[in-house]
């Protein structure tokens, strides 16, 4: 049955509002992810206990979020995304609103461990979601406007929240965004049914099969060799930018506030390029664009560990956010192609390797201040040139499916259906 030219059209614009909506809802989740770590001085204040004490509500938040997103996607393969992501969404905006009563950093602790479970199968579902909905070779740019939302959340989460904070207080913060977030619930209670429909698993599930499920995911020398780099690359950047804060503290003796500002160009390229950096991967392949994204990260970690100006400083972080943008993007994307039949597990896989990472790199990196601050600069930036090489032979076979070829063929599916 052939699909009229209205047809087309109608799909095409369902599928980019959804697109929209679950970047909306990805911003909103990223936001409140970094909005939190600024504030741990206000709320050791606040509550009378210790920045170490306090801070603990980080890792509560992470860990059971990474360690979720293992069942959630296994859950979305078999009864589809578009119930997981409702779902999760409507925990985070509910548990989010409760956070905002905390009267105890113990309640503190235990809200954000249950926000971390019920939020996490918004984002890595919904970048299955989207998978879903495009074809590989033009999976590039949505799933850029996808990080591009996760990057802006984080740029404006980690400096908006602190800087707003003196003038509304953190719990109308944490109301603030229970209520955005519930405003993009309710919208996409009424996309998602517009939506492309999703595939689902219509076996039974087991315990055995969900286990086999992830190790065939890993056993496949490409699926090894892209979710190796999803952990290794996390390590890195998770590690320099969880102390961004003591680097700009210690060498330019800036406020809270002006460290916000500082760091927020961490998030701007993404947010802005996203989608453009999808498309350029979609057209000259991601064997070209990883090398190149591990190098630039390498370069800004490298540029701080010089005694240089506050303003070089500002640009090797948003340098830094490149480089991050020009590979977890793009690594993402040909997940959706190794994990194509169970799209579910696989994009949750990859954010569990995410989030795995980024506690994994900040301990690290802690670690390595023991000796000095420049010298765990420098010993992370080895560490991801070496990433950047390696990534020349093992991403080489990464090309571009023949984008003039493509193209032809897709006019001449155009022109078939009229």
């Amino acid at each position: 049955m052939k699909t009229t030219k209205i047809e087309v059209i109608e799909i095409n614009r369902n599928r980019e509002q959804l697109l929209w909506v679950l970047s909306a809802a990805t911003f909103i989740i990223f936001f409140q992810l970094y909005m939190v770590a600024p504030l741990i001085p206000t709320l050791s204040v606040f509550f009378k206990e210790t920045e170490q004490q306090v801070g603990l509500i980080v890792p509560a938040y992470l860990i059971p979020y990474g360690v979720s997103t293992l069942f959630y996607g296994l859950l979305a393969d078999k009864i589809g995304p578009q119930k997981i992501v409702l779902t999760s969404l409507l925990l985070f905006v509910i548990l989010t609103a409760f956070t905002s009563f905390s009267q105890s950093v113990t309640q503190l602790m235990t809200l954000r461990f249950l926000t971390g479970i019920g939020a996490s199968g918004v984002v890595p579902i919904a970048l299955a979601w989207i998978g879903q909905s495009y074809s590989y070779k033009e999976r590039g740019r949505p799933l850029g406007w996808l990080f591009g939302a996760m990057a802006g959340g984080g740029a404006f989460g980690s400096s908006v929240g602190v800087i707003l904070e003196p003038y509304v207080g953190w719990r109308i913060l944490f109301l603030g965004v229970a209520l955005i977030a519930a405003v993009i619930w309710t919208v996409l209670c009424f996309t998602h049914k517009k939506g492309v429909a999703s595939q689902r698993n219509k076996q039974p599930l087991t315990l055995r099969k969900v286990f086999n499920g992830y190790k065939q995911l890993l056993l496949l020398n490409r699926g090894k060799t892209v979710y190796a780099y999803v952990l290794l690359n996390a390590i890195f950047h998770a590690g320099v930018f969880t102390w961004l804060g003591l680097y700009f503290k210690r060498t330019f003796n800036l406020s809270d506030v002006q460290i916000g500002l500082a760091i927020i160009g961490y998030g701007l390229p993404g947010f802005l390029l996203g989608p453009y950096i999808g498309k350029l991967a979609d057209r000259i392949g991601r064997s070209k664009l990883l090398p190149l994204g591990l190098f630039i990260s390498a370069l800004s970690s490298f540029i701080l560990s010089f005694n240089v100006p506050l303003s070089l400083a500002v640009i090797a972080v948003t340098l830094l956010s490149l480089g991050y943008d020009l590979t977890q993007p793009l690594l993402a994307a040909i997940i959706t192609q190794v994990g194509k039949e169970r799209p579910g597990q696989a994009m949750s896989l990859n954010v569990f390797m995410l989030f795995v990472g980024f506690g994994l790199g900040s301990f690290l990196f802690g670690l390595a201040l023991q000796l000095s601050l420049i010298q765990a600069l420098i010993i992370f930036s080895i560490f991801q040139v070496a990433l950047s090489f390696i990534a020349l032979y093992l991403f080489k076979t990464e090309t571009h499916t023949n984008f003039l070829k493509n193209k032809t063929q897709t006019i001449k599916a155009k022109q078939h259906i009229l």
